[in-house]
């Protein structure tokens, strides 16, 4: 077995292994390049908050989203600094934020250890449903009723298909984008964790400064609940997934007003909620 190196410095985001190549024409020892999975800790103003595991890449559009996302803050203007810390142990990210975004994260005790298939790490009661999870916050803008072609979803995930680099080297690896009205991609992050490469992509796109209402999000994975939650709390109107949603994922974005595409693939696509948003079905 391979030893975890430390991480000193920046880690790659892949490394190659030794590996036993098996096909009918027999078995060869070769080597495969593989996507590094790695702890990353989030703390606030000094105070320990969550571990997740996830690719070492964009780590500070990563730490903005799942901010954001989390209602840490209530806006990008209250992270006044991100920085990386690289140790032996993993990455330490340090957020200084705002003190009213403190005292209310010091009253949610939530601190938690997140996995890369996890949705609802932490949260310590049912009563999490019932306080408007997927509610946009007050300061965003409402999500435009601007249709959308629904052409532009299929090129939007035919482009996110071209542009997983570190997932077409390793197959191990999801994929967030973020696209104008004609579909063109204008954002991709990627990471191990579906949830952490949409988390990306928020913290991304608020870290340019992009109007949510000009575009959509596509994503390489199901819709779960918590990947509508995330871009319900984001203010995207549009999110267009590669495979199917959950029920809940669905109930949910029927009540955030978030138009939910599943199944977008080979020309085809199924509109779960809000099917308004598409012009091609809303003029059928």
């Amino acid at each position: 077995m391979n030893a975890v190196e430390p991480f000193l410095e920046a880690p790659e985001a892949t490394r190659r292994l030794p590996a036993s190549r098996c096909t009918p024409a027999g078995v060869e020892e070769d080597s495969e390049l593989v996507a590094e999975e790695v702890p990353v800790a989030f703390s606030y103003n000094g105070v320990n908050h969550a571990v997740m595991l996830a690719s070492p890449l964009d780590l500070e559009d990563f730490a903005l989203g799942f901010t954001l996302g989390e209602r840490i803050v209530r806006s990008a203007r209250d992270v006044y600094d991100i920085e990386v810390e690289y140790t032996e142990r993993g990455i330490a990210v340090e957020l200084r934020i705002a003190s009213g975004a403190m005292a209310r994260l010091k009253g949610t005790r939530m601190a938690r250890l997140g996995k890369t298939g996890c949705g609802l790490c932490g949260v310590d009661s049912l009563e999490y449903f019932d306080q408007d999870a997927c509610t946009p916050d007050p300061c965003l803008a409402r999500p435009s009723q601007l249709p959308f072609e629904a052409a532009a979803l299929h090129r939007a995930m035919g482009e996110l298909a071209a542009r997983q680099t570190l997932h077409q080297a390793t197959g191990a690896v999801h994929a967030a984008g973020w696209a104008g009205r004609d579909g063109s991609l204008a954002c991709v992050r990627e990471d191990v964790g579906r949830h952490n490469a949409l988390d990306k992509l928020v913290g991304a796109l608020a870290r340019s400064g992009t109007d949510v209402n000009a575009g959509f999000a596509v994503v390489t994975s199901r819709a779960s609940f918590e990947m509508v939650q995330k871009a319900a709390r984001a203010g995207i109107g549009l999110l267009a997934a590669i495979s199917a949603p959950t029920a809940l994922a669905v109930e949910m974005a029927e009540g955030a007003g978030l138009t939910l595409a599943g199944f977008v693939r080979g020309g085809r696509h199924v509109v779960y909620s809000h099917p308004e948003r598409l012009r091609s079905l809303a003029a059928a």
